[in-house]
């Protein structure tokens, strides 16, 4: 499967998906924009000599294959997922993804090399959204924050995020951030909490009218999501000692 990311949750009860996915179709390789897009083994470009190299790293355009599935006995479903082609880096990447009353993902990563390894990763989640101007995200409210639409500006957080706060359009990358945040979503009448555990970076992301003019797979449909992810990057970044395996999960779920 391409790219190895979930592109749907909606549990039981609720009337909308959790998850937002771009209704502009793209085709492989080009990455799907939405779903829970898996950034490996690098967020962005960060720590990258080379500036061709694909945005987000790897995983999220490798074919992906089932090395496991378990039905338990709550009724819920966990998978085991595995790319193939990709342990010319060094490093070798495992999903755990859990169904049930909540999404539970795991990011598992094993130095298969025999020198140290330098690591940053985020699930890439794209929370769908009655409309991204009138949400809330919190557990965000005092934290640094680095600004990558204001050349990666050093800010505090004042109270909750909120789009219209941020000209529009919002890129913040929190480090050492607490791991649980909830967007709070009035027109859809649900709060989305997403717990990180391995996770020490926070990233809330929406390009806003003019940036999403530009993005052939959002264009008008900015307003229809805002992403809320779980990461290690920025300062956060993990070095990865040969023979050693690093853990990051996140659980997603409405209140």
């Amino acid at each position: 499967m391409f790219g190895g990311q979930v592109l749907s949750y909606r549990p039981a009860g609720s009337d909308s998906d959790v998850l937002w996915v771009s209704p502009l179709v793209a085709t492989p390789p080009t990455p799907i924009r939405g779903g829970i897009p898996i950034c490996w083994p690098y967020f962005g470009k960060e720590n990258q000599t080379d500036s061709d190299v694909p945005s987000h790293g790897y995983a999220r355009t490798a074919q992906w294959r089932a090395t496991g599935s378990q039905t338990l006995a709550d009724g819920s479903v966990e998978l085991q997922l595995a790319p193939e082609g990709l342990d010319w880096l060094g490093l070798r990447v495992a999903l755990t993804v859990h169904v049930g009353e909540t999404l539970r993902i795991g990011l598992h990563t094993t130095n298969i090399g025999e020198q140290q390894e330098i690591l940053t990763e985020a699930l890439h989640n794209y929370l769908h959204v009655s409309d991204a101007t009138t949400v809330r995200v919190d557990g965000l409210s005092g934290l640094s924050y680095e600004d990558k639409f204001d050349d990666l500006t050093v800010k505090t957080q004042d109270g909750d995020w909120h789009l219209p706060d941020d000209e529009q359009r919002s890129d913040r990358l929190y480090p050492d951030a607490g791991g649980t945040y909830r967007l709070v979503d009035r027109g859809f009448d649900r709060t989305v909490r997403v717990d990180g555990v391995g996770a020490r970076t926070a990233v809330v992301w929406n390009p806003g009218p003019d940036v999403a003019a530009g993005m052939a797979d959002v264009g008008k449909h900015w307003r229809e999501f805002v992403c809320v992810e779980t990461a290690n990057a920025g300062p956060n970044l993990l070095t990865v000692e040969p023979g050693a395996t690093v853990d990051m999960w996140q659980t997603i779920a409405l209140e």
